[in-house]
Formats: C-alpha cells, structure tokens, sequence
C-alpha cells in the first residue's frame, strides 16, 4: 500500500480544481457562449506566459540537475505531442463526426497527460508543482470550452457535447494524477530527471505550439498583456520563493 505524503494533498487538490475549471468553461460555454467566447483568448495567454516560464525558469533545471540528459527527454516529450498532433489533425480531414470524436479523443489524452504532469512536478519540489499547476489549472477552463466546440462540430446536440465534454476533458486530468501518483513516487531522483524533462517538453509544446498560435488566430486587445501576466506571475514566484 502507498504511504500517502503530503505532496499527494497537493497533486488531488490541483488535480480536482483543474476538473471543475475545465468544467466552468463546459458551462459557460454552454450558457453562456458569448461571454465565455469573448474572454477565451486572455485565458489562453495567461496560461502560455506560464506554461513558457514554468519549464524555461525552473522544470527544466531542476530536471538536468537530477539527470543530465534531461535534454534528451525534454525533446522526446515536445516530439511526442508534436507527433501526436500531426495524428490527430490527419485523422480529423474526415466527416464532421469523425472530426469531433477523434479530437475529442486527442484533448482526453492530453487531458490524462496533465493529470501526470501534477504528479511529476510535485514530485520533484512544491514550487514547480505550484507553477505548472496554475498554469495547467488556467489553461483548463479554454480546454473545456474547445472539447465542447469541437464536439459540435461533430455534430453533437448541444446536452450531449456538454455531458462528453466533462467525461473526456474534466475527469481524466484527476484519473490520470491518482493513476500515476504510485507508479511515479516509486522512482529515484536519476529516473524522476527523465521523466520531469519530458514532461517540460509537453508543457513547452503546449503553450508554444498549442494555446500561442490559437491565441494568436483570436487576438484581442490586451491579449499580449495577458501572456505578460502569466509570465509575471511565474517570475513573481520564482524569485519570492523562501527554499
């Protein structure tokens, strides 16, 4: 049986706030379309100023000082999301039902990716399970608002898109945090460099080739503001830090 530690508060704590984030923005996409569609850039770009800084100031780091070929694994995980996407967007150039079932697909996979990012980041210190967290936990809210617009586009009614919506994207960043929470206190400082070096590069491809290009293809005045204040917020935490 795992001996439950304190990081393990942490990780279901971020793990479940980033579940009813993500479905906030299912509701407020739901009732509220133009509202959530109005602010969804700034969303956006807030969590991309803080995914960039998280790995660029302190994951990475952190991961080449446990192994020095946390390069290596940092590469390999921007490849596989790379890679992923190239998948999932081949596969999409079909019929609108197969378009929105096999995004939603890719977003629950992503989704259960955060959930293991919470628990490799936490692993390895509490600040950067704090930074990841919150830039995870922001960039959840537009998460649940693109599943649930994609599944329209498959041609979902809207109750059904909203109620898949929350299954695919909401509950398996939880799922996938408890699931990986024994496998990952299980590995030593050398194993966890690896794996917290690839993980910085999920969270690299994420704001770099995910939520900046969309943010971008949407922008709005003050959006640029907003990727600062991510990137502040990151910094203001870094520097503040007391250990």
């Amino acid at each position: 049986m795992v001996a439950v530690s304190a990081e393990f508060y942490w990780i279901a704590g971020f793990a479940i706030v980033a579940a009813l984030v993500n479905s906030a923005g299912i509701v407020a996409i739901f009732r509220y379309r133009e509202w959530a569609e109005r602010y969804l850039t700034y969303f956006m770009c807030f969590a991309a100023g803080v995914l960039l800084s998280t790995p660029l100031l302190l994951a990475l780091p952190n991961a080449i000082a446990n192994n020095s070929n946390a390069g290596f694994s940092a590469l390999g995980g921007f490849l596989f999301m790379f890679f992923s996407n190239k998948l999932i967007t081949y596969r999409t150039q079909q019929e609108s039902l197969a378009f929105g079932v096999t995004a939603a697909e890719g977003i629950g996979i992503h989704s259960l990716v955060d959930g293991v990012v919470y628990t490799v980041t936490f692993s390895v210190s509490l600040l950067t399970g704090i930074l990841a967290g919150t830039g995870l936990v922001v960039h959840e809210f537009a998460e649940g608002v693109i599943t649930y617009l994609v599944l329209l586009k498959g041609n979902v009614t809207e109750r059904t898109a909203a109620v898949y919506a929350f299954f695919i994207a909401a509950l398996t960043t939880p799922i996938g945090a408890f699931v990986a929470y024994p496998l990952v206190t299980r590995l030593g400082q050398r194993h966890l460099g690896l794996l917290l070096g690839f993980v910085s590069g999920v969270l690299l491809y994420v704001s770099a080739s995910h939520l900046l290009p969309e943010a971008s293809a949407h922008e709005q005045k003050h959006s640029t503001v907003a990727l600062m204040a991510g990137v502040g917020l990151a910094l203001f935490i870094v520097f503040s830090r007391t250990v």
